[in-house]
Parts: C-alpha cells; structure tokens; sequence
C-alpha cells in the first residue's frame, strides 16, 4: 500500500492472485534512488563544525527559530547561535561585546531540564618582577570562572551568566606593573606602578532576546556587576591577548568598565550589525574586593558594532561617565573608543588574532589617550603572544601631575598540554620592555625600565 512520503509492504500470503505483483521486481531497483534524494535535504545532515573542546569556530549560517539547536544529530555537533541575535555564537564575548565570528570559542557544555549549561575557566599562578626603583616582585593568582546558563524563550534566549575571580587573594595592592595606574588599595591613595585586583564578583547578569526578523533581534542585558556597552571585549576575553596573565597598562582609558556595579543594556541586532546604549553606575570598584556595590544608573554609553566579515569585528563607543574615580569625587569624564578585531585560520593548525584600539578619556578640558596593539599566533598546544601601548597618563607623579606619554612591548609564549579531554596544564613567560621620558627616567632607573613573569596554568576547556 502506497502512501504519500512512505510505502507500507502489505503481508505477502501464498496466493495465485498475489504472483503477479511478486514479478515487479523493477520497483526495488528505484529504492536507492529515493534514498540519494532524500539524504541531503535530511535535517540530519547538516554541515557541523569541528568542535574540540567545544571549539566551534566554524559555525553554520544562522538562520531565525535557531536560538537553541540540537547539541548533536548523529553526524557531530549542531552550530548555535548566539544569545543575543541570530548570529553564530562565537561572534559574542563579554558583556555584550563582539569578536571575530572566526574566534575560537571554547568552554564545556551540557544539558540539563532543558537548559544549556556552559563553563570555562583559567587559574594562573604567576612570578612577576619589575625592575627598577618603582619596581617591585611578587607571586600572585589571577584569573577566572565562568558559568553560563541558556534556554529559548519565545522566538529568541534567555541567558544567566556568572564570572568569578581569585584576584582578592592578591591583596589589595595587586601585582607590580610598571607604567599602570588607577584605583585604590586603601581608600585615600592611588595605585600607580601597579595593577589593581578584580573583584570577586566579575559578572552577574542575565539577558533576553527576541528575534524580529529572518536575520535581527531585540535584546536587554543587565548586570550587577555587568559590562556596559563601551569600548572592545574586556583584555581577558580577547582572543589576541587572552593567553597573557598580564593586565595592558591601558586598562582604563578601554575596558575597566568590565567591572561595573549596576547596568542596563538595551541593543538592535540587524544583520552584521548592533547598536546598543547602556545606562551604568560608571564608579569604579572600591578597594573592598569581595562585595557587591550598588550606586544610581546616572551615566550613559552608546556602541556601534559591525563585523562586515567572518574575520573581523569593529566598534566605536561612546560615554559620559559619571564621577569614575573613587578618589576624585565630583569630577566627570567622557571617553570615546574604536577598536578592530581579527581572528583568522592562516594555515591547518594556525590561527591568528589581532586587536587594533584606540580611548580617549576627557576631562576638565584635558584630552588623553592610549593605543593598543596586541597579536597572537597558535599551533598546536604553543601560543606566542605580543603587545605593544601607548598611553598618556596624568597619574604617575602625584594625583593631579603633567601627562606623560608612555609605552610598552611585551612578548611571550605558552605551552599547554592535555591531562584529560577537559583540562589542561601550561608554562610560559613574557618580557617586557618600558618606554619612558627624559624627564621621568631617574624615577625608573633609566629610560627602559623592564618586566618580566613567568607562570603556570589551569585551563578548564
């Protein structure tokens, strides 16, 4: 019995009516024919990437209605989408910041009560030493946990994320870093020549979308703390740098923002492009590292980012901060940043990233800023990595001292290697050279004053 889309064989009995239907043998020859049709059009065979560790950057087209699909159709793991848009998901970072839709992406994941359940996470333990009369050495942990939770809600996502840090256990005077500057350990005076920790808490925060069209969405984010929408993913987040357990001594005029207590996002997706405005308590973290803060929303940021290919993802922002400095109460900034990622598989086993980035921090009528260059080159478990910045800083003599346009280069590499399919162990180092003025050069013992740090570290992947 022939039906539409199936054939139901009826029980053959030992009958002369039933003889000449036994004699259609040629109907059996066109089964495989109908099998080669129906194969590729099958739901089962979509293309999938290549996912190592939950290593997915080669996702599938997006497509609307995707917000959550299958982990695994019997030919290997289905490409998601992200959170935030219909879009590949390794076009997202932190907050609500885009990277290269080639990034790597990285992370382990399950389901559970229909949830998507997703983690990753680093531990670095590292020897630091600065030279000179404002450097300083020190032993210290660093780095982070993050913990994602995800289910489709409507035509779109909802998203809870949690991030922590072990930074605290530095102490609040951080880790020597020549050259850096901003927040406090004590409450009365300024971290200079040194990198504060991070909070505990580094993010809390939950998201919803909506999709509204085959390739746009609608999305809020909040956080407490969160990442307002300005300037590139957070320097722990972006794939050129990610592998350095060093803090970039432009931290502040790009992306100390991470770390903010109170936001509220609200962005458009339409196509390969978002516009986003963030309103965001834009005071920065006490010296208290284990709390949680609270302030009013008072300041405002606007983001526009565009990733016109696969390779790449720009953006410009801009904000009106509220009071930032903890010890200059009162005083308000506007910052812009614009910044260019690139991730990109340059031969079998080769993958390149590449951040270019620019801030500027502005403020009773002064006009300061730092520039960013960072590149990184992996193969196989090695990881070679770079950064070189300049930045004008009024910071490092007194609290309200003459700008000083500084820089720095840094180099160094990794070697990672597997224990179990989810985590591995490394050892590295990197140096770095200083740049500073005539003028300043007897605070540092010289003109290139240098750092160096090696390290161990544990990766959850």
């Amino acid at each position: 019995m022939n039906m539409p889309g199936m054939t139901m064989p009826m029980p053959a009995k030992p009958s002369a009516k039933m003889k000449p239907a036994a004699k259609k043998k040629p109907a059996a020859k066109k089964t495989p024919k109908a099998r080669r049709t129906t194969t590729p059009t099958s739901p089962m065979t979509l293309p999938a990437p290549d996912m190592k560790g939950m290593n997915m950057g080669t996702a599938a087209p997006a497509t609307q209605g995707m917000a959550m699909p299958a982990m695994d159709n019997g030919h290997g793991p289905m490409a998601m989408t992200g959170v935030l848009g219909p879009y590949p998901m390794e076009r997202e970072s932190s907050g609500t910041a885009w990277q290269p839709d080639a990034s790597d992406h990285v992370g382990l994941m399950t389901m559970s009560a229909g949830w998507m359940l997703m983690a990753h996470g680093v531990l670095n333990l590292s020897y630091d030493h600065q030279s000179g009369p404002r450097g300083d050495d020190k032993a210290f942990a660093s780095g982070m946990l993050m913990g994602m939770a995800r289910r489709p809600l409507g035509d779109g996502t909802l998203q809870l994320r949690a991030s922590l840090s072990p930074d605290p256990l530095m102490g609040p005077r951080g880790y020597p870093l020549l050259l850096a500057s901003g927040e406090t350990a004590d409450g009365v005076t300024r971290l200079v020549d040194r990198q504060h920790p991070h909070d505990f808490f580094m993010e809390l925060s939950g998201s919803v979308s909506q999709n509204i069209g085959r390739d746009s969405s609608a999305f809020i984010y909040a956080g407490l703390p969160g990442e307002p929408a300005f300037g590139p993913p957070a320097f722990m987040h972006r794939e050129a740098i990610m592998d350095s357990p060093e803090a970039p001594i432009s931290h502040h005029w790009l992306d100390s923002t991470h770390i903010s207590f109170g936001v509220v996002t609200a962005g458009l997706v339409v196509g390969r492009a978002k516009v986003e405005v963030s309103r965001f308590n834009a005071r920065e973290p006490d010296q208290h590292r284990w709390n949680i803060e609270t302030g009013p929303l008072d300041s405002t940021a606007v983001r526009l980012s565009w990733n016109p290919t696969r390779k790449l993802a720009l953006q410009g922002s801009w904000g009106r901060f509220k009071g930032p400095e903890q010890l200059e109460p009162g005083v308000d900034q506007t910052r812009w940043s614009a910044s260019l990622l690139y991730a990109h598989e340059i031969a079998t086993g080769w993958k390149l990233a590449g951040t270019l980035a620019w801030g500027r921090k502005q403020q009773e009528g002064h006009k300061d800023d730092a520039f960013v260059a960072e590149t990184s080159v992996r193969h196989g478990g090695w990881t070679v990595f770079g950064r070189g910045e300049m930045i004008e800083n009024r910071e490092l003599i007194g609290t309200d001292g003459p700008v000083y346009r500084v820089g720095k280069a840094s180099l160094g590499a990794v070697r990672d290697f597997r224990l179990t399919k989810d985590l591995s162990i490394g050892g590295g180092g990197l140096f770095a050279v200083n740049f500073v003025p005539q003028s300043i050069a007897p605070l540092y013992g010289g003109r290139n004053p240098t750092g160096a740090m090696a390290f161990v570290r544990l990766k959850l992947d």
